[in-house]
């Protein structure tokens, strides 16, 4: 039997490398990480976390204007996007120590640099060191997919967001997705002229017709300008600062910043995996089967690289049942990816689970459909017209409630146990026999009649 330097080597660090590798050390197996860039991953250092903090000091801006109503003056407010940004980072330093201890703890070896597939079970990083794994991991993740446009150089990514010396007085975003309604949520509140332009008719597409119509009410309610069916042409910088933006609806106009938030793509490049025939599906993703093993007997791939669903909890699933099945003792199992809750932190959030309505029709035939359209009490009180909605879908005669739906503020932390009774395939009337939390918005999911 051939003797490997390690049992197991992963290349990437995000969530789901990490996951993968801890669990696979604590079962026993000797295992070593490669990560070009920071531990931790899009997630951690460059996505949902310190958005998340950004989208936090965005909601300041509506309770600081909403709290007079509830007798709070507070007088020479302002915003300091300087010490944000840098709060939120330091953050974001704190936990990459987190998550690299974490893999030190399990006696995880890591390798900060680039890793390379060289050969039969081999692995050359970017020292020149070689190393020989038993099985190897995949989990390199996605990157920001950049149009190809005249001058799309001068655009940035989400990734450079975070990253910003000063706020543009305006901001044309590109796409129509989770990652375009956040930012521009988040740069809207913080007093920024956004701009959405997107080449399709619709935004966030996977999301029921009902929610997506009142985010784009209530955006359009807070400033956000929308532009559908448009391309970029050009984009030129201007001499004294920002740039020149010419968009195929519209006159050449001025922008201080311009984002391309139009979706991701697969880490595959360079990374060796032709030498040993790893198959590649038509977007550079790492084709796996139901238990994130790919062509090759001893290659597997977990996360966003694979392009299953770019969802950090689906990468860190897919990681533990990898390392569990492999390394483990138990029998193996493979990760269910029917079902998935998901949320977008737009302002407000959208957070769904299951069946759209129009998914429903077409998949089941028979549906019924509970609808509730409210404004939170805290909205009337504020004086603030802005209404939530929550969105019951129902399968035929026996009402098992296959989607859930809704807009409203805190709506994903409501979304996450209501998704449980989704994913039990309860029905309405299980809802239906529920006592209501009086007064909360999440009464709406048990009183809907």
């Amino acid at each position: 039997m051939a003797e490997y330097d390690y049992d197991l080597f992963t290349i990437g660090a995000g969530s789901g490398g990490v996951r993968a590798s801890r669990v696979a050390a604590a079962h026993g197996a000797r295992v070593a990480i490669a990560e070009e860039h920071r531990v931790g991953g899009t997630c951690v250092i460059r996505g949902c976390v310190p958005k998340k903090m950004l989208v936090y000091g965005a909601h300041f801006a509506e309770d600081l204007e909403d709290c007079q109503r509830f007798g709070w003056e507070i007088e020479g407010k302002s915003f300091d996007w300087i010490k944000l940004r840098d709060n939120v980072l330091a953050d974001v330093d704190r936990l990459e120590g987190a998550y690299t201890d974490t893999l030190e703890n399990h006696d995880v070896t890591i390798f900060k640099e680039r890793a390379e597939i060289t050969g039969d079970h081999e692995i050359t990083l970017a020292s020149g060191r070689k190393v020989t794994a038993e099985r190897i991991l995949i989990a390199t993740g996605a990157r920001p997919r950049m149009p190809e446009c005249q001058g799309a150089e001068h655009a940035i990514s989400s990734n450079e967001a975070f990253h910003l010396d000063k706020l543009p007085k305006k901001i044309i975003i590109a796409g129509g997705g989770y990652i375009a309604n956040e930012f521009a949520g988040i740069f809207n509140e913080f007093g920024c002229d956004v701009h959405i332009v997107n080449r399709g008719d619709r935004l966030l597409r996977s999301y029921d017709e009902a929610v997506r119509d009142r985010l784009l009410q209530i955006s359009t309610m807070k400033g956000i300008k929308f532009r559908f069916n448009t391309t970029f042409e050009y984009i030129k910088p201007c001499d004294e600062g920002g740039y020149f933006v010419k968009l195929s609806d519209s006159d050449e106009e001025k922008a201080d910043l311009v984002m391309f938030a139009v979706g991701r793509l697969p880490n595959t490049e360079g990374l060796g995996l032709d030498t040993v025939g790893v198959e590649l599906g038509d977007n550079g993703e790492v084709k796996v089967d139901r238990f994130s093993k790919t062509n090759v007997d001893y290659i597997y791939a977990v996360g966003d690289v694979t392009d299953r669903v770019q969802l950090t909890p689906v990468a860190i699933r897919e990681g533990q049942a990898f390392a569990d099945s492999v390394f483990g003792k138990g029998e193996p199992y493979a990760v269910d990816h029917s079902c998935i809750p998901s949320a977008v932190f737009s302002h407000p959030p959208i957070a769904a689970v299951g069946l759209t309505e129009g998914e429903a029709k077409n998949k089941l035939g028979s549906v019924k459909v509970y609808l509730s359209d409210f404004r939170p009490m805290k909205n009337v009180l504020a004086g603030r017209n802005e209404r939530s909605l929550i969105k019951l879908i129902c399968e035929g005669d026996n009402e098992r409630i296959v989607g859930i739906h809704m807009i409203a503020p805190e709506a994903p932390e409501m979304m996450q146990a209501a998704a449980i009774a989704v994913k039990a395939g309860l029905t309405k009337a299980d809802f239906d026999a529920t006592t209501a939390i009086h007064p909360t918005m999440a009464e709406e999911l048990v009183l809907m009649r």
